[in-house]
């Protein structure tokens, strides 16, 4: 038997579903974070899979867009490590600028639905960068 995937969810803000018993009906034993400084110390002691974490823009930032790039350069050095963000159209040129400078492997624009997350994990299976 494989042992199982491990999947870390960031949820900061939320307002849409859980979608825990989707990660483990995937097999991804699942750790949920709700601040960005938590979800990083985590990945200085595991190396998940998969993250999946939201895009937050946050204009007050001096030198940032979002405390998501905090976690994105962490993350280059996880190179198994596999990252979806969730989005808010509104905010997609922002995201956009991000993601040219650090690396995504998925993103999917809210409202995000189970069935849209599920083909995405499911893609991360077998493709080290796509786009949902």
């Amino acid at each position: 038997m494989a042992p199982a995937k491990l999947l870390l969810s960031i949820v900061e803000l939320g307002g849409y579903p859980n979608f825990s018993p989707l990660y483990q009906s995937l097999g991804y034993t699942t750790v949920v974070e709700n601040r960005m400084r938590k979800a990083i110390a985590f990945l200085r002691r595991q190396q998940p899979d998969v993250i999946v974490t939201e895009f937050n823009f946050q204009s007050d930032f001096r030198d940032r867009t979002s405390s998501l790039e905090s976690l994105l350069a962490v993350v280059q050095r996880l190179p198994d490590t596999r990252v979806v963000v969730l989005y808010d159209r509104e905010y997609e040129p922002q995201f956009e600028k991000l993601r040219a400078r650090l690396p995504v492997h998925a993103a999917l624009a809210f409202p995000v639905s189970e069935d849209d997350l599920r083909g995405c994990l499911l893609g991360l299976d077998g493709d080290a960068g796509i786009d949902a």
